[in-house]
């Protein structure tokens, strides 16, 4: 991916093996992970449960197109933590938001979904949008070849505004609401006291499904925000972190959705429904699921993860005001993100407030000291497997990286 090469220059770093919270790369050096495969290994990287399990799998067959006992596993484990009743499987959390908008189209007969400005929800044409400035849905800028103009598919309303989403639901055309929680994609932006019990009175109040995205969020706790905030989706999707590395995802449904869907997926056409597909599912990815689901993201390892995250929060909080910056830096469980500003309040303050170079400034000051960040973002995610020396070395290196700036 681009990123890969956009800060080290002509010197990209090769990785030769990563184990835990580090990797080293191709020469030998090893690095603090914080970024970990951006939420994809915030379980750690080669879980021994894991690979062990998808060795043993690989032995007895992946893909059969066929449930075993895993799945039943897997769904029953992730209603416990969210609960919602009623799970279906798929390789991305991409592919489980694109089947869910499709479900909540068929189910409410309207053509539009609503998502909320600067989010992101992986590869989703209908989500690669952004708010205008007359209010219409316009390209994010970076997306290659939009295949339409996202207007005719999607609204877009800010973060953190109960009123714009009021009106934007209030034309009767829109079939859902596919959110993140708390913001994660255009960096971590928190929601407003009541923001979400507004949201969910809204879109109750106008027929209009509400669909929790949890990729990023589950840092929040076991069972993500939904379970953390008391949150009621009618859909959740939930992708990469669950499968321990491996490319696995889920997305559950209320019981009333399941039943009014019973009809849909019974038909003989619902093969080339535009949902699913011969690996969704797999008997690999749900063995990588099991072992994740069973061994990691409890609740003794938020336990320990927490802590570090707030830790991480406070060295950098000193690194900053001991200099005077007006910086801020913002946690969400075992994330935490610092910004070269106030804390913004919706995406599109929050992708206004980007500094590119100093953005590639402070990662690659951190990651020629052996401290990898997320890339896209200021932006540490804490594993059972960091310790508090992981982060003291992050704290040191950001005050030497502020230090270095302000002369």
């Amino acid at each position: 991916m681009p990123w890969m090469t956009r800060w080290p220059g002509a010197f990209p770093v090769f990785v030769a093996e990563a184990t835990g919270g580090r990797f080293t790369d191709v020469d030998g050096i090893e690095y603090v992970d914080f970024c970990l495969g951006d939420t994809g290994a915030m379980t750690g990287h080669a879980l021994p449960d894991v690979a062990e399990a998808l060795h043993s799998r690989a032995l007895r067959g992946v893909t059969t197109m066929l449930p075993n006992e895993d799945a039943i596993w897997v769904a029953e484990e992730l209603g416990r933590r969210f609960g919602l009743p009623t799970w279906q499987f798929a390789m991305t959390a991409t592919d489980a938001n694109r089947f869910v908008l499709r479900f909540a189209r068929h189910l409410t007969g309207r053509p539009k979904i609503c998502v909320i400005d600067w989010c992101y929800h992986g590869t989703v044409d209908e989500t690669l949008a952004i708010r205008g400035d007359d209010g219409r849905a316009v390209s994010r800028p970076g997306a290659i070849g939009p295949g339409f103009d996202p207007a005719s598919t999607t609204r877009v309303v800010p973060f953190n505004d109960p009123v714009a989403l009021d009106e934007a639901l209030a034309h009767g055309d829109v079939a859902c609401l596919l959110m993140e929680p708390a913001l994660t994609n255009i960096g971590i932006v928190l929601p407003d006291p009541g923001y979400l019990d507004a949201v969910r009175e809204v879109t109750r109040r106008h027929g209009v499904l509400l669909v929790i995205d949890e990729t990023h969020t589950i840092c929040a706790g076991p069972g993500g925000c939904t379970r953390a905030w008391g949150l009621e989706p009618d859909f959740l999707v939930i992708g990469k972190p669950i499968g321990g590395g491996m490319p696995a995802a889920a997305y559950g449904m209320s019981g009333d959705v399941a039943e009014r869907l019973e009809d849909a997926l019974a038909g003989d056409a619902v093969d080339v429904s535009g949902v699913g597909g011969t690996l969704a599912g797999n008997a690999l990815a749900l063995a990588a699921m099991r072992a994740t689901l069973s061994s990691r993201l409890r609740e003794d390892d938020f336990a320990r993860m927490e802590p570090l995250a707030e830790a991480w929060t406070a060295g950098v909080r000193a690194g900053y005001e001991a200099h005077g910056l007006a910086w801020h830096v913002q946690r969400l469980g075992c994330r935490a993100e610092y910004w070269f500003c106030p804390p913004p309040r919706d995406g599109a303050m929050a992708a206004a407030a980007i500094d590119h170079e100093l953005d590639a400034y402070m990662h690659l000051f951190a990651l020629n000291r052996g401290i990898l960040l997320t890339p896209f973002h200021n932006m540490a995610l804490m594993s059972p497997f960091h310790d508090r020396s992981d982060v003291d070395r992050h704290t040191e290196i950001f005050a030497g990286a502020v230090a270095s700036l302000v002369g």
